[in-house]
């Protein structure tokens, strides 16, 4: 079952050849799989909540044209790593969105993942910061050491933390979607994070629960799905169209970011839509930074 599992989770990627655990090769997967694979928390907008144990969250990704959050889409490619023999480890990590309220420091409400004792040219790999689970961050691995990359229009800064001893920090710079993260380098098993899973994901107040979120990762940018609000976002600027009627919605959803509505079924989809265009209205009249999102 998990060759089988595998083999189509790597057809899903596009990815063939060498199998090698290599540095090139975890790029590789990588790319893919934020190219590939979107962020989406539209089963929140259904009032349900997929676990997040990874084989079941890579079960998922391996059958279904479906993505998902960090929880899930962080936790199956590192069961998919871990199946081609990569050393992999997840984090806990404390995610800070722009302009809110919450502190630095670890609280769990994200998952990163490590991947250590890779050969490279001229010397050790070291350690890699994997994350495929976040709507604006890399496009590749980050090597977990301190210094700036540069991925598109996005700049990624790691450090030693200030907030928490033993820890890195993440900055994002230019601030968009979150503004940093500290990671804790401990391993985390799923229990870690089944709390805050639980509440992202059913928590009327939580953000993802509001409003509906789809978001595809490429070298050159990404491609936000924000309500009904579709942005495509380079170092050229952005891009916005507001999708006004359900059909134009779905043909978004397809074209843009690889979901099949089919999946949801007729009855799904009618509701999916209601809920989404209900939860884009109320963040319209309800949250000021809205307006500037819509075109």
């Amino acid at each position: 079952m998990t060759d089988v599992r595998m083999r189509k989770y790597l057809d899903r990627l596009g990815f063939d050849g060498d199998l090698t655990p290599t540095v090139d090769n975890l790029r590789r997967l990588h790319r893919a799989h934020v190219e590939r694979i979107p962020y989406e928390t539209l089963d929140f907008q259904l009032g349900r909540a997929p676990g997040i144990d990874p084989g079941e969250s890579s079960d998922r990704l391996a059958n279904s044209s479906r993505g998902g959050y960090c929880f899930h889409l962080n936790g199956a490619f590192a069961w998919l790593l871990a199946a081609l023999g990569y050393q992999v480890r997840t984090h806990r990590v404390g995610v800070q969105k722009v302009d809110e309220a919450v502190p630095p420091g670890i609280n769990g409400n994200h998952m990163a993942v490590t991947v250590t004792g890779l050969p490279a040219p001229g010397g050790p790999g070291g350690s890699l910061l994997v994350d495929v689970g976040l709507g604006f961050a890399f496009h590749e691995p980050l090597p977990l050491r301190p210094g700036r990359t540069e991925q598109g229009p996005f700049g990624y800064e790691l450090s030693p933390s200030p907030f928490e001893a033993g820890a890195w920090r993440l900055d994002h710079r230019p601030l968009r979607g979150f503004a940093g993260a500290d990671i804790s380098l401990v391993p985390a098993r799923p229990a870690d994070f089944a709390e805050e899973h639980a509440r992202l994901s059913t928590a009327p107040d939580s953000d993802f629960v509001r409003l509906a979120r789809v978001q595809r990762r490429d070298a050159d940018g990404t491609d936000l799905l924000l309500g009904c609000v579709l942005t495509r976002i380079t170092e050229a600027g952005d891009e916005r169209t507001e999708l006004g009627t359900a059909t134009d919605w779905f043909d978004a959803l397809s074209s843009t970011f690889g979901i099949d509505p089919d999946e949801f079924g007729a009855e799904g989809r009618d509701r999916l839509w209601r809920t989404v265009r209900a939860g884009h209205e109320e963040w319209r009249r309800s949250t000021p930074e809205a307006a500037a999102l819509t075109p």
